[in-house]
């Protein structure tokens, strides 16, 4: 098919719940991408800061290939081997000690708020829990996690919410104590909020709110759902701050493209999860496992982590440059290669002027132009994005 069929035959039969830019890619490979009509694309999106590894990275696709000649599903009423051994990859690299697969973002952080609900039933007496989240935060579709999410867009039309969230503003430490009372139980947080606009708060800010939630024994619980998995320089973003969670969340690029989530936790915080309190039919498959498995060992097997803080800090100081030209740009923001340009006007015309020259940029919210590549990127990528962007805005 071409481009036009495949774009009148989405519009005939998907539901029109995305708003989708005119571009069908069917191949991939590394930083590059190429559209039925055979164009080619450098992805600077990553498909929102999943494709950690580019685009089919062989160790991931050849796991895959081999765990679906062998075993693609079972129930887990059974054991699971690549489900046990990710979990112990994961917890030996993290705070943790315990780890619940599901199949997204959405259903990780579900699964964090029921998690803390019955933590705070169970151990502290707190018949009627709030978990404090923030303003501008995003956290999932599902009606738990978008009540959970701090943007009133995102709630719009789903009224009656969930109760038991209280919402104050990201980067403030003192606006969170002063929200606490005798029925929170957890406070959740992005250490980098993502759709948001990029929005990385003062160093020292996780540490706060680890304070917080010991003086008044409360759970922390981390959505790394975007930031995690290498994206800001080191595996998991709380690292920066040297902090430990009690709960931490997982997806996105925990496949490397393959739909998987997680939730981490300690075990004083994973106790009150018994056999029959959760679960997820597809979650913790062998299939996505595997690719998971295959993901963190190209992490430690392909040096991305340092490629990531080098080729951040590269683009760092190009985009700098860039903004002395260009009197558009308001703000610059990051870490690692989870990145957002600010501009002064909506920047839907500028996605789609990159488009047209061949490379792929997302938003994050009207004004923000999202930064979120491979990890693998290289230097001369970064270049050609430069040289476009320079060319694009006015």
């Amino acid at each position: 098919m071409n481009s036009e069929e495949i774009y009148n035959l989405s519009d005939s039969h998907v539901m029109q719940t995305y708003r989708r830019y005119p571009l069908a890619l069917v191949r991939g490979r590394g930083m590059k991408v190429w559209d039925a009509d055979g164009r080619e694309y450098l992805d600077f999106l990553a498909g929102i800061a999943v494709c950690n590894l580019g685009h089919c990275h062989p160790l991931v696709t050849h796991a895959i290939a081999e765990q679906a000649k062998t075993l693609m599903h079972v129930s887990n009423l059974y054991y699971i081997e690549p489900q046990a051994q990710l979990a112990a990859m994961l917890t030996e690299k993290s705070f943790a000690q315990r780890a619940f697969f599901c199949n997204s973002g959405a259903e990780a952080n579900e699964a964090a708020i029921k998690l803390a609900r019955r933590y705070a039933r169970e151990i502290r007496g707190i018949e009627a829990a709030e978990i404090i989240t923030m303003h501008q935060s995003f956290h999932g579709r599902t009606l738990a996690t978008l009540s959970a999410t701090g943007q009133e867009k995102i709630q719009t039309g789903y009224q009656p919410l969930l109760a038991g969230f209280r919402y104050v503003p990201f980067g403030d430490p003192g606006e969170v104590a002063k929200a606490v009372n005798k029925n929170t139980c957890a406070v959740m947080v992005e250490p980098i909020q993502g759709e948001g606009g990029v929005i990385v708060p003062a160093s020292g800010y996780l540490r706060e709110l680890r304070r917080i939630c010991d003086d008044y024994n409360l759970l922390l619980i981390l959505d790394e759902v975007q930031c995690g998995m290498g994206r800001s320089g080191r595996l998991f973003a709380y690292q920066h701050d040297g902090i430990e969670p009690d709960v931490m969340t997982l997806a996105k690029a925990l496949g490397a493209g393959f739909p998987i989530g997680a939730m981490l936790a300690s075990n004083d915080a994973a106790r009150v999860f018994g056999a029959g309190s959760h679960a997820s039919t597809f979650g913790g498959n062998p299939l996505a496992c595997s690719a998971a498995i295959a993901a963190l060992n190209a992490i430690d097997t392909d040096d991305v982590l340092s490629n990531c803080k080098k080729m951040g800090e590269y683009l760092r100081q190009q985009l700098d440059k860039l903004k002395e030209n260009h009197k558009c740009i308001i703000d610059i923001r990051g870490l690692g290669l989870m990145i957002g340009v600010e501009l002064a006007a909506p920047i839907s015309e500028v996605i789609r002027r990159c488009q047209k020259k061949g490379i792929l940029v997302g938003p994050a919210g009207e004004k923000t132009l999202r930064l979120t590549p491979p990890l693998i990127v290289t230097q001369p990528d970064i270049d050609r994005l430069i040289e476009v962007l320079n060319e694009v805005l006015p």
